[in-house]
């Protein structure tokens, strides 16, 4: 694991949103299948046409340890993109988790599997194998725009992917921001009450 992922690994998404700037958030409904599930790592992007998951199978090929799938499917819940079976395959040749714009399914075995997934959901459905997918090229998923080896961060309030260009800057902007959040927190509740009615009232007033 590089520097950069390491310090990824250890600040929340919510502080490297802020960094970026909010641009590069998956859309809301992108959820981890646990809250506890947080990934770091690179991108592996898979581009499936409607319906299908062949390609999963490539990319999971292609994938080095620690990477993440981020697969866009269409936003198509009627199939699987991936089932436990796959999923214990990316498992065990070292992939961090899965990132879809889509839904999968098994959930009893894939909580077995303890893999982190982030989904649109569950189905019942298996997704087609007749091809067509391509893997690693720049695809939109969840509005944004996601290129091979830009840095995916995920937790339980969501995903954020940072272009791999503007990582050490961003890693820079969110330490920033964790530590003038403290800072805010030490003055608001030095004095108890008196201290969050001195800190509203300062916050209002710049409202004006």
């Amino acid at each position: 694991m590089t520097k950069v992922e390491v310090s990824f690994k250890h600040l929340p998404t919510t502080a490297i949103s802020d960094a970026t700037g909010g641009h590069t958030n998956l859309r809301s409904d992108i959820k981890p299948l646990a809250d506890y599930f947080k990934i770091t790592g690179r991108a592996v992007t898979v581009r499936l046409p409607d319906g299908e998951n062949g390609a999963v199978l490539e990319a999971i090929r292609a994938a080095s340890e620690g990477d993440i799938l981020v697969i866009d499917a269409k936003g198509n819940k009627n199939r699987a993109v991936a089932g436990d079976f796959v999923l214990s395959l990316a498992k065990g040749i070292g992939v961090q988790g899965f990132v879809v714009d889509g839904v999968i399914r098994d959930m009893a075995a894939i909580r077995e599997l303890d893999f982190p997934v982030f989904s649109l959901g569950t189905t019942v459905a298996a997704g087609n194998k007749n091809g067509g997918g391509k893997v690693n090229v720049p695809i939109a998923i969840g509005g944004v725009t996601v290129r091979p080896g830009d840095y995916i961060i995920g937790d339980v309030d969501g995903v954020v992917v940072v272009p791999q260009e503007d990582a050490e800057q961003i890693v820079a902007g969110a330490e920033a921001k964790i530590k003038k959040d403290e800072i805010r927190a030490q003055e608001a509740h030095v004095n108890g009450k008196e201290s969050i009615i001195a800190y509203l009232d300062k916050v209002l007033a710049s409202f004006s």
